[in-house]
């Protein structure tokens, strides 16, 4: 798909995402206190906000934080492009820029998971309902943590760079081996996604791309002998070269045509982390996407929804899957974004997704605000104002606690330090402590509105 055709998307959002405006109809309400417009601590919203307004919002938040997802994946291959064509330093620097850009959006898409949605449940052929697999496309675009072994070289001191079981193992790795896989194109890369059905066998997605811009984080120096510091990975820019005789495997000099095939690889995750998304966002989009007609219509299931998935990405994901693992283990594999040192950024956007579908509220990667009828709006309006402000402090508090983690790495001191000081680390604690917390309140709510969800807690076997 070239980048251009994009601009289509952009114009429907600007139709398609107008039906979702707050109307600035009344003076502004103290915390707890009712405003002239009825609603406490919150102005301009409806004293008449509904179910189906709140849900509606939802939808309309979703296909907007797809489309920046597909938007920023498409701007991340048109850079990938010139750095592949032009393999200089300065391009490298703006590679990796745009894919940490790339997943500003995307991490905030996360909450929709976990709900019978597109992300989890949609089939080849774009319908909804679990395909052969039993999966939607979710682990082809976000799936870790990544054997890195079955895509390029890696280092032997990395003993968790291979599959699950070394029977899943390929020979050489995919880039290297090209009697097995001479072309690198979308079909090798997707038949080989959890080759063996073995989950760390993962070929496709961000973290792939992650893994080829950045390589292993092995901290300081090249060979892994170092302590972990403050650095991500370190691969260099020669194993893109394309120089005759210059092209490198880290530091080991190679045949140029591995450069080569490292960029065909590099590019074409690329283009299918672009059709994936695409295929989701598609989903999403008002009126025409299939699963948003469905959404709006489907009342108090669609309200659980959107409960249990704020719910379970709080508790059993965040908290437990992809923080108290990597905690407890002091585990750099188990971290979200090993490669690039992103995680603090993972955690941050994840827990900001959950606030956006509370408060209906989400900033685009333009600047742009889309906003509408918010859940805490409905508590207040259903006579459950101590509730709506208990949740929303919580999710306040999640925030804060998030934040320093993410201000942490930005001054020195990653998430993969941070979790060297064991389970006494204080401010990752507090990160998992508030999203517990948030997580019981997300329970009351769903008592409160009288919905029924799935357990929020059955996504880990973690003792958090």
């Amino acid at each position: 798909m070239k980048f251009s055709s994009f601009s289509k998307i952009s114009a429907a959002l600007i139709v398609a995402l107008s039906l979702t405006a707050c109307v600035e109809d009344g003076d502004n309400g103290t915390s707890g206190v009712a405003g002239t417009d009825g609603i406490a601590g919150k102005s301009g919203v409806s004293t008449f906000v509904t179910r189906d307004d709140v849900i509606k919002t939802n939808a309309n938040i979703a296909y907007a934080a797809y489309s920046d997802a597909l938007i920023s994946a498409s701007e991340l291959k048109v850079v990938l492009e010139s750095f592949v064509a032009a393999p200089t330093t300065a391009n490298f620097a703006l590679a990796k820029q745009a894919w940490l850009a790339s997943r500003e959006p995307y991490g905030q898409t996360e909450v929709y998971r976990f709900r019978q949605g597109p992300i989890d449940e949609l089939k080849a052929d774009g319908t909804l309902g679990k395909d052969d697999a039993g999966e939607g496309p979710e682990g082809l675009i976000n799936a870790w943590p990544l054997g890195e072994a079955i895509i390029d070289y890696v280092e032997p001191v990395d003993g968790l760079s291979g599959p699950e079981s070394p029977a899943n193992a390929i020979t050489d790795n995919i880039i290297a081996n090209t009697t097995d896989y001479p072309t690198i194109n979308a079909t090798t890369l997707e038949n080989l996604f959890e080759h063996g059905e073995d989950g760390r066998n993962v070929t496709t997605g961000y973290h792939a791309i992650e893994f080829l811009l950045w390589g292993q984080d092995l901290n300081k120096d090249l060979s892994g002998a170092g302590t972990r510091d403050n650095s991500a990975g370190q691969r260099p820019v020669t194993d893109y070269s394309n120089t005759v005789n210059a092209c490198t495997s880290g530091t080991v000099a190679t045949t140029d045509n591995i450069c080569v095939r490292r960029g065909q690889y590099l590019v074409t995750t690329a283009e299918l982390l672009i059709k994936e998304l695409k295929a989701v966002t598609e989903q999403w989009e008002p009126v025409s996407g299939a699963h948003y007609k469905n959404f709006v219509a489907g009342g108090d299931v669609s309200l659980a929804k959107i409960l249990e998935g704020m719910g379970r990405l709080s508790f059993g994901e965040l908290a437990g899957e992809r923080i108290n693992i990597a905690l407890i283990e002091n585990s750099q594999e188990d971290e979200h974004s090993c490669f690039s040192d992103n995680t603090h950024r993972d955690i941050f956007l994840n827990a900001k997704g959950v606030q956006n579908s509370f408060n209906a509220k989400y900033v685009r990667i333009d600047g742009e605000v889309i906003e509408g009828a918010s859940i805490y709006d409905l508590l207040v309006v259903e006579d459950q104002h101590e509730l709506a402000n208990k949740l929303r402090g919580a999710l306040e508090a999640t925030m804060a606690a998030a934040a320093v983690i993410d201000t942490k790495a930005k001054t020195g001191t990653p998430f993969d330090m941070l979790i060297q000081e064991g389970i006494t680390q204080p401010n990752i604690k507090a990160v998992i402590d508030a999203l517990v917390a948030q997580t019981d309140d997300i329970e009351a709510v769903i008592v409160a509105l009288g919905v029924t969800t799935n357990d929020l807690r059955d996504d880990t076997d973690q003792d958090i």
